[in-house]
């Protein structure tokens, strides 16, 4: 399993409102399932932003959890930034690969 970090901006409009708490309802599916290990607003972005933390086998699996979210249904995804991380080290650290360049292996948690 990978770790996918998604940030998801939304347009500027009152539509958001309407489909927020579908947004957040099908979110918490996702935590239930171990799919989604984290999700919250960015504050003091221009537009309204979140990032989402996913864990999946593949960056294919992440682009369907999105295309199935209510805000992708609505055409509420403005720019959409997914990217796979390892994260070394940290409270998530037991979710990394355990793998980095020699001169820092012995730093891996």
């Amino acid at each position: 399993m990978s770790i996918y970090i998604v940030r998801m901006d939304h347009p500027e409009g009152i539509e958001w409102n309407t489909v927020v708490r579908e947004h957040v309802l099908y979110l918490k599916e996702l935590i239930k399932q171990g799919k989604l290990l984290a999700s919250g607003p960015l504050k003091n972005t221009p537009l309204r932003a979140g990032f989402l933390i996913f864990r999946a086998e593949t960056r294919d699996e992440v682009q369907m959890m999105v295309k199935a979210d209510p805000f992708a249904r609505e055409n509420l995804i403005a720019h959409l930034d997914i990217q796979e991380w390892d994260p070394l080290f940290g409270q998530l650290s037991a979710l990394s690969s355990h793998l980095t360049v020699d001169e820092l292996q012995d730093l891996v948690d």
